[in-house]
């Protein structure tokens, strides 16, 4: 596929002018490898050497030579030349077709050579002449094909990754977000330091570093692509010491101690990766709100009708979305409530996404909700458009899968405004506070005329006089970073712990 770009300015006044000069013929795109093999190959099938074909368009044969070799590009004189001195014509030698199968692999095997994939090998390059044999040829090729198919195995496209995502959140459906395996390991570190109760402070989480036998380094020259780095030849956790991250810096060290602690090995696909963060995010998290305090905290809650997010995040000192997600590991296991989970940005789109309690979230055909638009009706839309941005906005949404609740903040980062939202079923709303809420919404989505379709009387206005310049989102084109973990400089990490592995 081929993107053009168009950066001269075009007035409408100048199309399809008749003073307009004519666009200039496209020149005609040589592929110099193949129509150098079909040179060589007429040449030989005329019984003509190098210096007879020399001689009859007047050229040095060391330049026929570099012709031959896909190394120089003729002109269009000598082109006519040659292709009267073998009998041919000049569309015959640019034909797309190889004129037979050892020429094909010739002309596969010197492209793959100039590859980049084959310069990052750094091996010496194999001089293809008619003495190389042609069951070298049909190896060396086939070789090339094994690579690239290995390296595409190990690139994840945007479309296999959404497909592991939405792998990983059935799981996290089937399982209602509680992953019991997790809780012990937390319960765990937290015994050994002797934690019980209250929130959980930075001294206390020195003591557990301390414990696992990791040291803490907070510097200043972090690699750009990671929150932490873990040395583990010296036992040490490196971490940044400005507020150059929107994440609280306790769950960043904390996802680092939990790779160590729940025992992960390098991934092996992004399916791997995806686990391994879900499993620290969840880790931290059990050790930032313990199951057992967090638990009695929310049956208390219960109890009085009064569940709100934001009590359980001043409770525990933690941010709203650390809170909202710790609420959803604990709600249907230990409270008998199904729940939803949405971080939204103020585009619209869904960048995180939770339910297990039947809500219809936009999804693609691969299962994955991340990346898709929210409904403009819902609480996490709305909630940007509340002048109050101090309580929490609380709403109730009449869909097509039935009436939910929802209460939702919204909250600022580097990467922009994000809303962060709760809900459950009509049915359940009874435990939380803001129940009593008179705000109500209706939401017909998927179906177009709920909020993607312009109303009727907008759209007899400015339908065909509208042409907006889109935003390019190129990075939708690309595939996922490569790498055991996706977007992470290697040698960057490496010359990092190189640096200060004498400090």
């Amino acid at each position: 596929m081929h993107f053009f770009a168009y950066s001269q300015e075009m007035h409408p006044a100048s199309w399809n002018s008749p003073s307009s000069p004519p666009a200039p013929a496209a020149a005609v795109e040589v592929d110099v490898i193949s129509m150098g093999r079909r040179v060589r190959h007429l040449r030989k099938a005329a019984g003509l050497t190098l210096d007879d074909l020399s001689a009859a368009v007047g050229t040095a044969p060391s330049q026929l030579s570099l012709i031959e070799n896909g190394k120089r590009e003729p002109k269009l004189g000598l082109l006519q030349q040659l292709a009267a001195a073998l009998g041919t014509s000049i569309d015959e030698l640019l034909g797309a077709e190889p004129p037979n199968r050892r020429a094909a692999l010739e002309i596969e095997l010197e492209r793959y050579q100039r590859s980049p994939i084959y310069e990052s090998l750094n091996l010496p390059k194999i001089r293809i002449s008619s003495r190389l044999p042609m069951d070298v040829l049909e190896s060396m090729v086939g070789l090339q094909h094994e690579l690239e198919r290995r390296l595409n195995e190990q690139v994840a496209t945007p479309e296999e990754a959404r497909r592991a995502n939405g792998e990983l959140r059935a799981m996290m459906r089937k399982r209602n977000n509680y992953f019991p395996e997790y809780e012990a390991e937390a319960l765990k570190v937290l015994a050994a330091v002797g934690h019980t109760s209250g929130p959980l402070s930075h001294h206390i989480i020195a003591d557990i570093a301390g414990h696992l036998g990791f040291s803490l380094h907070h510097v200043g020259d972090l690699p750009h692509s990671t929150r932490s780095v873990t040395d583990l030849k010296n036992r040490r956790i490196y971490l940044t010491q400005g507020g150059r991250s929107d994440h609280d810096p306790r769950s960043v060290l904390l996802q680092a101690l939990g790779h160590y602690v729940l025992g992960h090995q390098t991934p092996t696909n992004y399916g791997d990766f995806l686990m391994q963060r879900v499993a620290t995010n969840y880790f931290a998290a059990a050790l930032l709100l313990p199951e057992q305090a967090t638990v009695e905290f929310l049956q208390r809650a219960k109890e009085a009708k009064e569940i709100a997010v934001e009590d359980i995040r001043d409770a525990f000192a933690v941010s709203y979305e650390t809170a909202a997600h710790r609420f959803t590991n604990l709600a249907t296991q230990h409270l008998d409530i199904r729940t939803h989970f949405q971080k939204t940005h103020k585009s619209g789109i869904i960048y995180k996404a939770y339910e297990n309690d039947g809500v219809t979230f936009p999804q693609d055909h691969t299962g994955a909700i991340e990346g898709q638009p929210s409904c403009k009706n819902w609480t996490s839309r709305v909630v940007f458009d509340v002048p109050d941005k101090f309580s929490a906005y609380n709403q109730y949404t009449d869909t097509p899968a039935g009436t939910y609740w929802c209460t939702a903040r919204t909250e600022g980062s580097a990467n922009g405004e994000f809303s962060l939202s709760v809900g459950v079923p009509y049915a359940q709303v009874k435990w939380f506070r803001g129940r009593d809420t008179t705000e109500r919404s209706k939401s017909t989505c998927p179906d177009e005329s709920c909020c993607k379709r312009p109303p009727a009387s907008l759209t007899a206005e400015w339908a065909g006089n509208a042409w907006p310049s889109a935003r390019a989102h190129s990075h939708l084109l690309a595939a996922m970073p490569p790498g055991a973990f996706p977007g992470v400089d290697e040698t960057e990490v490496y010359s990092f712990l190189q640096a200060h592995s004498g400090s």
